[in-house]
């Protein structure tokens, strides 16, 4: 797979990042274990994850994708043949959250105890903390950095105004910067990040490793009535979707699909890839089968004139 540089963190990366958020949650142990096998099979190298997941189930308080990696990093012997990415800030199950420097060093320990390794690759502030000066949570980072704990840091879901703050903030102090941010990014949702956050991420050399690219699965094609959302339990979270402009983009997504032998869900990927601002998307699986469309996406170049179609499609309304 062609390799693909994590903004200015010497650190590369396949073309896609396999989402964590699944493992030990609506995907069992065994299972969880095959497909990080064949993730790595593939040629591909990403896997992100979070200290939060999944502690918005019953019974679950955060730590269990970490720890099912963990486990399968310490059985498989595959560390140094992956890049592990995790994120720091969510509410956890025990009620703490945020990016304060005593919560940062201290929860550092608990995911790399999790994971069974002694540095994490990418280390995310899950969601920005207001309440924290920027110069308390770079800090923090700073001296993980500095022990060696963490190899490069990342933002997921800052704005333009506190991402170009903070990357002031480093450069001021002399700290390490923000060198990825994981936006929400898919072809239906196209505005925000297209506006401010990616021509931000470009001129600043960040790499962006946005989630979501598949809109809660409607950008799979499966959901084109809404006798369809009651298909999966996600079902629900694509109705917003269901309207003239996302059956286009569905439309589009099928034309391509049937020219190139592929799926919506491969081409709707692929799109993501082959856009200039993004480095890696990340993307969940639940099955072997899940797995092998997205690697297939992985693979897949769209020409341009099928690029073409699909930019015209989804073109962000106004």
């Amino acid at each position: 797979m062609r390799q693909r540089m994590l903004g200015r963190s010497g650190i590369a990366v396949g073309p896609l990042m396999l989402g964590g958020n699944v493992l030990g949650w609506t995907v069992d142990r065994a299972t969880s274990f095959r497909l990080l096998d064949a993730w790595v099979d593939a040629g591909l190298d990403a896997i992100d994850t979070a200290d939060v997941y999944s502690a918005w189930v019953d019974g679950h308080r955060g730590g269990e994708s970490e720890s099912l990696i963990g486990d399968w990093l310490q059985r498989s012997g595959q560390r140094d043949r992956v890049v592990i990415a995790t994120k720091v800030g969510m509410r956890m199950g025990s009620g703490d959250t945020g990016l304060s420097r005593h919560w940062i060093i201290r929860e550092v320990e608990q995911s790399l105890l999790r994971l069974r390794t002694d540095h994490i690759d990418l280390y995310q502030a899950h969601a920005d903390d207001t309440s924290v000066p920027l110069e308390e949570t770079l800090g923090a980072f700073a001296t993980l950095v500095q022990q060696g704990k963490v190899r490069a840091i990342g933002a997921s879901n800052y704005t333009a105004a506190r991402l170009r703050e903070a990357l002031a903030t480093s450069a001021r102090l002399g700290l390490p910067r923000y060198e990825t941010l994981q936006p929400r990014y898919n072809l239906l949702e196209r505005e925000d990040f297209e506006a401010e956050l990616g021509p931000f991420c470009a001129a600043e050399g960040l790499g962006v490793i946005n989630y979501y690219p598949l809109a809660a699965g409607f950008l799979t094609g499966k959901y084109r009535t809404e006798a369809d959302l009651g298909k999966s339990p996600r079902g629900e979270g694509a109705r917003k979707y269901l309207n003239e402009r996302g059956l286009g983009i569905i439309g589009a997504l099928d034309t391509v699909a049937a020219e190139l032998h592929a799926t919506p869900g491969q081409v709707a990927i692929a799109w993501l890839i082959a856009q200039p601002a993004v480095t890696a998307p990340i993307a969940s699986a639940t099955s072997l089968e899940q797995l092998a469309d997205l690697v297939r996406a992985a693979t897949l170049t769209l020409p341009a004139e099928a690029m073409a179609l699909l930019n015209n499609a989804s073109a962000p309304p106004g």
